[in-house]
This record gives C-alpha cells, structure tokens and sequence, in this order.
C-alpha cells in the first residue's frame, strides 16, 4: 500500500511509520493470544473448542445475553458470534432460551461445562497479569496508561465510521 505524505504535516516526520507498526503489533497480539489459548487448551486436552470460542465463552461469564449484545460491546462479527454461538450450544458449554418479548431474539448462558472453560481462562488471565509484575514487564501505571492510549485510538477509529462516510 502506497500512503500519500502531506509535506508538513506529522506524517512526513516519521508519525506514520509508528502508526503502522502499532497497528501491526495489535494485529500480532491478537493473533497471539489465540495461539496462547489454543496452546493453553491443548495441554489440558480440550481440543473440541477453538481460541474465539474461549474468549467467547470468558467474556459471557456469569452473564445472560443475546448475540446482539455481545456484537454491540465490540466482541465479536455478526456471523462470527452467531457462528460460535451455535457450536458452543451443541457442545454443551451454553445453554440457550428464545426472549419472552422478541421470539427472534435467543439468550445464552454458560452450562457448568462453559463455566469450567471460563475459570481455566480466567486463571491464565491472572497468572500472566502475575507474570507481567513479577518479571517487571508491566507495572500498574504502563497497562493504565496503555489502556487509556488504546481507549482514545478506538474512539477515533469509531468516530471516523459515524462521522465520515
């Protein structure tokens, strides 16, 4: 890809260089932490579930919610989640119950299956967080500051779907 430098501007003076990295290091890091959770997962012998569908399944945790819910908090693609959804049912780990008022509308929840498969991400969660401190990766104030830096990228990048086009 061919990016057009404005003469002048922040771009010119190596900004977009940086900007591209960090969007290739977040790519890498997300493909990352799946390698890590199928990793994870392999050592424990669960092998029927994939890495997005971990996730999926760490992030309902003890909620009851619909795939729209989830789309809407930014987790997951439409056909992805109602995809994962649908397979996390027929394997047991969520249960799943048409909504009173909207018949098209399905609630998921975890099984006791599911809920094994969130605690053991859960606790892999908490002993990287352990391991980041213990080795002087992170501290405290560098993940906040991280997480507020990653925050105002998202607001801008959603922003420039809603206002732009």
């Amino acid at each position: 890809m061919t990016i057009q430098l404005k003469s002048g501007t922040a771009t010119d003076r190596g900004f977009i260089g940086e900007y591209l990295d960090t969007l290739a290091l977040v790519e890498r890091l997300h493909r990352l932490l799946l390698d890590v959770l199928k990793d994870e997962f392999e050592r424990f012998g669960v092998l029927e579930i994939n890495p997005v569908q971990a996730l999926l399944l760490f992030n309902v945790g003890d909620k009851e919610v619909t795939a729209g819910e989830l789309k809407s908090r930014g987790y997951y693609q439409g056909s992805n989640v109602s995809y994962n959804l649908k397979k996390l049912v027929e394997m047991g780990y969520m249960h799943h119950q048409r909504c009173e008022i909207d018949r098209r509308a399905v609630r998921v929840r975890l099984t006791d299956k599911g809920r094994k498969i969130h605690a053991a991400v859960s606790e892999m969660f908490a002993r990287h967080a352990d391991g980041l401190q213990e080795r002087d990766v992170l501290n405290f104030d560098q993940i906040s500051n991280i997480n507020t830096t990653l925050r105002r990228v998202e607001r801008y990048w959603a922003d420039q779907i809603r206002y732009i086009y």
